[in-house]
């Protein structure tokens, strides 16, 4: 497995998004998409203490975590990563997307990016997302990229998980 931190921070683009390192200067674009531990930033000094604390995650480790921004704008439109599991070939995929780009398909595109990037840079076996059962938009989401579910977990949660089949019989 290589599992971060790595020696560049990756990146990885399309015609239309570019995921990429968060930078300070991102900060006053993301703050309303800002969460750790599901806990919001209201304010860009909490969001700024937040992606401190997904920096040092990712130098300890234990998370990965880009922004989606325009390609022609450099613009932040939402997040996504890895959290947790990693020791165990897993990696727990997150992701958030400010509500004016919702139903534009840059989240199906990025997230394609990112489960490519676990399985075939990381060495993950098996990426869980874990969502509501009320947030039908990352419901749909998850399903059109091929992510099965497989249990129903406390208030109203349901757990997905997408296997790659190739690496597993490995």
């Amino acid at each position: 497995m290589k599992i971060p931190p790595y020696e560049t921070f990756p990146q990885m683009f399309t015609d239309q998004i570019v995921l990429r390192e968060v930078q300070s200067s991102d900060i006053k674009d993301i703050v309303e998409i800002s969460f750790y531990d599901a806990q919001p930033a209201f304010t860009a000094e909490k969001a700024t203490e937040i992606q401190n604390r997904i920096d040092q995650d990712y130098q300890k480790g234990s998370s990965i975590h880009w922004g989606i921004a325009d390609r022609q704008t450099n613009v932040i439109m939402g997040t996504l990563g890895f959290y947790r599991g990693f020791d165990k070939g897993i990696g727990e995929l997150g992701c958030v997307l400010k509500p004016e780009f919702n139903g534009k398909g840059f989240m199906t595109t990025a997230m394609k990016l990112v489960i490519e990037f676990g399985f075939y840079e990381m060495g993950l076996i098996k990426i869980i997302a874990i969502t509501t059962k009320q947030n039908s938009n990352a419901v749909k989401l998850l399903r059109r990229l091929d992510f099965i579910e497989v249990s129903n977990l406390q208030e109203d949660k349901i757990e997905y998980q997408f296997v790659n089949k190739i690496l597993a019989n490995q």
